[in-house]
């Protein structure tokens, strides 16, 4: 499976660059992800140049796709020309998105009445675009997922490997990265919030 790391300028680096190294790891097992950009190089908000591994097209073929926030993200979706080069089908596709990519999931019409979760600078502009924000960090619906907080990166890389190669696959990456003495409290807090998030889902 090949993952979109959907990647625009003023990108936050810790939702792109965590997302797809936690992904990365499952390479030996069929699931890569690609930093994806809309230009050949795009500048992070902090200033970092990053060159694309893929165009943004990929998006439209990868079978699952994530995209990140950054300081431009509204810009982003009042760009008719751009959002246009983003046809995602959650029929066929697994979509993520963190913090303010909640707001291209919903100019892109994916959201629905799904509530979503985003960071505390977005919240007001994805209300606006009549969609419920919910006080968590995960929440997940069929093949649609949004994370709020710029670490919650971790949990949308949990939800696609879990998704995709099953839990046990997802407790490798997540035991390998964690944090030396914490390895049993980071697993189980990420397992815990997706299964959260999509246990929530099936409640309502």
């Amino acid at each position: 499976m090949q993952v979109a790391v959907v990647t625009f300028d003023g990108f936050n680096e810790l939702d792109s660059f965590i997302a797809s190294a936690l992904i990365n790891r499952c390479r030996k097992d069929g699931l890569e992800a690609f930093i994806t950009t809309p230009a050949a190089v795009v500048t992070s908000m902090n200033g970092v140049e990053v060159t694309g591994q893929r165009p943004l097209e990929f998006a439209t073929e990868a079978e699952v796709v994530l995209i990140g926030s950054g300081v431009r993200t509204r810009d982003v979706v009042a760009d008719e020309r751009l959002i246009s080069r983003l046809p995602l089908d959650p029929t066929r596709q697994l979509i993520g998105a963190q913090c303010s990519g909640a707001l291209v999931l919903a100019r892109l019409g994916l959201l629905g009445t799904m509530p979503a979760c985003t960071d505390v600078k977005s919240r007001p502009y994805v209300e606006a675009c009549g969609v419920t924000v919910l006080d968590a960090p995960f929440h997940a619906e069929g093949n649609i997922a949004t994370a709020g907080g710029c670490l919650s990166s971790q949990y949308l890389a949990t939800w696609v490997i879990t998704r995709a190669l099953g839990e046990t696959a997802a407790r490798a990456v997540l035991d390998y990265v964690a944090p030396v003495g914490e390895n049993e409290e980071t697993v189980g807090r990420a397992l815990r919030a997706v299964g959260a998030g999509e246990a929530a889902a099936l409640r309502g």
